[in-house]
């Protein structure tokens, strides 16, 4: 029998330590984080700090991290007005007469900056007038070097067009869960089979679900990570700086607990426990497979679905599974002292990545759910502005660490042919709401006790409409 983990015991917050920093009066009273980067400073001098020069460019974790985190104090579009402002102003190109030496030297470093910042936010040119400012900046230093610049400014833009429409037509939709049914008057095969009848090889599956999860990852911009959780700058005025930004993040989510369902809806619809038990132990084998492929996204999911009530609750059936291999799934999964044992396991598989010889070795996909909390603790722990008022940048390197690392990951290229019938089961196969589930489950095997009993009286109501 599984042991069932309560939605909170999936997102204990544990003892993430966020790094602490003391207000300090100068810009740089620290030992910078990054050369020529201070750990706090006021934004002016951070947006100062992005601006390349002739002689100076900044670092690439500096772009990045100061890129994510600058949204909470300002809009793109204006920090793309800013910093196009701060180009045109000390390089002198309102100038009638350029300093064409210089400009020559500065051109390919501001070219190189916008094309970073457009590899990596696309989001962040959606709109028209933002184009226009690229445009206009590139436009003020094409005199030196005409086709040079006209030729890097198109493939810039192409590129950005063609990451912005891949963004635009998103993973396949979510189909939302069905009206209820029991087992006992399943749909019409064209509009449901089980599982098993797609796909009945447990290595196929997790394959399969590893293209799902990393299909869905690729649409998930960084920024994301940071809009889930602005409220507002306090410094700023009463409203957010930005509307909701993160529906990719939540799809994600969506995706997580529907193959959650999905898993106990496979588990519940058969009305023989032989059969049942064959599913828990198909999704066993799956689940396995999924750890060692390194998809730790869809081995949560797995183990949540059987550790769901309805299904932990079939004793009858858990007598027949051979449970030596969920146990040792569950323990690694297990959330006792903060996921100690996922946070090693997700270590060794970071490590393989990194060292991989082979495309399937990189694969590495994160229990997101924790994710995203150990990064709104991290949010939550420390302060976005100091009691000076400066930016607190070295919070903004851990939380751009974090996020830099899932980018890497979610970028991987799956090694594992598709299987479209497959990967459409799983994202569009109609699932039992979890009252559907409780039915499907007493139907299965009869209530123990006296609340089961009304329960499962309520739910043939409610649902089957008998009584």
């Amino acid at each position: 029998m599984p042991q069932t983990l309560s939605a909170s015991d999936m997102v204990t917050p544990g003892s993430l330590s966020p790094p602490t920093t003391e207000p300090t009066d100068g810009e740089q009273a620290r030992q910078p984080l990054l050369d020529g980067a201070p750990s706090s400073a006021s934004l002016e001098t951070l947006i100062q700090h992005l601006v390349p020069t002739a002689d100076y460019y900044p670092e690439k974790a500096y772009i990045f991290t100061f890129l994510l985190s600058s949204r909470l104090f300002i809009e793109p579009r204006e920090l793309l007005a800013r910093v196009c402002h701060l180009c045109i102003e000390q390089q002198q190109l309102d100038q009638p007469v350029l300093d064409k030496a210089r400009v020559r030297k500065f051109g390919p470093k501001l070219l190189q900056l916008l094309a970073e910042w457009t590899e990596t936010f696309p989001r962040d040119f959606q709109e028209e007038s933002t184009i226009g400012h690229l445009k206009d900046v590139v436009g003020r230093i094409a005199p030196c070097d005409e086709q040079a610049y006209r030729k890097r400014m198109h493939q810039l833009l192409q590129a950005l067009h063609q990451k912005l429409a891949a963004l635009r037509q998103g993973p396949e939709g979510l189909v939302s869960a069905d009206k209820p049914i029991s087992y006992r008057t399943k749909p019409p095969a064209s509009i449901h089979r089980e599982l098993l009848g797609v796909c009945s090889d447990p290595y196929t599956l997790a394959q399969q679900l590893t293209h799902v999860e990393l299909e869905r990852l690729r649409h998930i911009g960084p920024e994301e990570f940071v809009q889930a959780f602005v409220n507002k700058d306090p410094l700023a005025s009463t409203k957010p700086c930005f509307s909701d930004k993160t529906s990719n993040l939540e799809a994600y989510v969506k995706w997580f607990n529907r193959l959650c369902y999905l898993v106990a809806t496979e588990i519940c619809m058969p009305a023989k426990k032989k059969q049942r038990a064959q599913v828990i132990e198909f999704f066993i084998d799956v689940a396995r497979e999924c750890f060692n492929i390194g998809n730790f996204n869809s081995l949560m999911a797995i183990i949540s679905g059987m550790n769901m009530s309805p299904v932990s609750r079939l004793k009858k059936t858990w007598a027949k599974v051979k449970t030596a291999k969920f146990f040792i799934l569950e323990h690694q999964m297990d959330p006792t002292g903060n996921f100690c044992n996922y946070r090693t396991a997700l270590r060794g598989a970071a490590h393989r990545s990194l060292t991989a010889h082979s495309s399937r070795e990189k694969i590495v996909i994160p229990f997101f759910s924790l994710l995203i909390k150990d990064i709104y603790f991290l949010n939550e722990g420390c302060a976005n502005r100091l009691p000076n008022g400066h930016v607190n940048f070295e919070k903004f390197l851990e939380l751009a660490k974090q996020v830099g690392e899932f980018i890497t990951w979610k970028q991987v290229e799956c090694p594992f042919e598709q299987d479209p019938s497959i990967t459409h089961y799983l994202s569009t196969a109609p699932i039992f709401s979890e009252d559907g589930l409780y039915l499907a489950s007493y139907e299965s095997e009869s209530p123990e006790n006296q609340t089961e009993k009304e329960r499962w009286k309520s739910l043939r109501s409610s649902i089957l409409g008998k009584t």
